[in-house]
């Protein structure tokens, strides 16, 4: 068993016991933690029940309870998620999924953050827990890229509270910026970015100004844009994207 270390030490990857028990779909890590101080998990034959022990998950043989526990491949997707639809792996509504648009064997990712059950737009999944909390704690603040349509003619003077801030329901609401794209008539188009990504931020920023959402769709995370990725489909991330959003 080798010493606590750095992530990468000379090339070669290392990741906590538990943390690799947990990507590996063995249990949550409290779970995984329970199980070393029990005595159940082993690392090359050697029990192992000192909680920050490290595995290099290439090359260690991992056994929970006797069972070989292998790493599971790490999978970063891209949905075009419809309007109609929630994010959860179940509804006590019977509403649809986003998870019944994957393939049956890919539904063990986890969407990051959620689009509420009327809004649409650039969804990410993933079985990498260090990747979804980089992109939804504040303290990252990554942008995320919405457009609006409201009913009615909205003027440009009325999107400075916008990004000046506003109160609602006890919380402050800004976005980083507000840009009026059309106008007419009967509705006009707004395009919004923000970086907190609160509980239906965006809705409650229009609300708060008595303006009715006609719809509502994501459009860019990061550096990541929906681009011509259709209503249900989805796709993987490329390497040179998964950097980005990690970098």
């Amino acid at each position: 068993m080798r010493p606590p270390s750095n992530p990468i030490v000379s090339g070669i990857f290392v990741v906590r016991l538990q943390k690799f028990l947990a990507d590996a779909g063995v249990a949550s890590r409290r779970a995984a933690e329970q199980l070393i101080l029990a005595g159940q998990v082993a690392v090359n034959g050697a029990a192992v029940r000192r909680l920050g022990s490290k595995v290099e998950p290439d090359r260690d043989r991992v056994t929970v309870s006797g069972k070989p526990v292998r790493a599971r491949k790490k999978l970063y997707l891209a949905l075009h998620k419809p309007r109609g639809c929630v994010c959860s792996k179940a509804d006590e509504h019977g509403r649809p999924t986003v998870y019944e648009l994957l393939p049956a064997e890919w539904r063990h990712v986890n969407s990051v953050g959620r689009l509420d059950y009327a809004s649409e737009g650039l969804l990410f999944l993933t079985n990498d827990g260090d990747l979804a909390l980089r992109l939804t704690h504040p303290r990252y603040g990554v942008r995320k890229q919405y457009v609006v349509t409201v009913d009615g003619k909205v003027e440009v003077a009325q999107l400075a509270p916008f990004t000046h801030g506003v109160f609602h329901q006890g919380e402050r609401l800004r976005a980083l910026r507000a840009r009026l794209r059309s106008a007419t008539k009967s509705e006009s188009v707004i395009e919004l970015e923000l970086a907190e990504g609160k509980n239906r931020e965006v809705r409650r920023l229009c609300e708060s100004q008595g303006f009715t959402v006609r719809r509502l769709v994501r459009t860019q995370i990061g550096r990541i844009k929906l681009a011509e990725l259709k209503v249900g489909k989805w796709r993987t991330l490329t390497p040179p994207e998964i950097k980005t959003l990690l970098s």
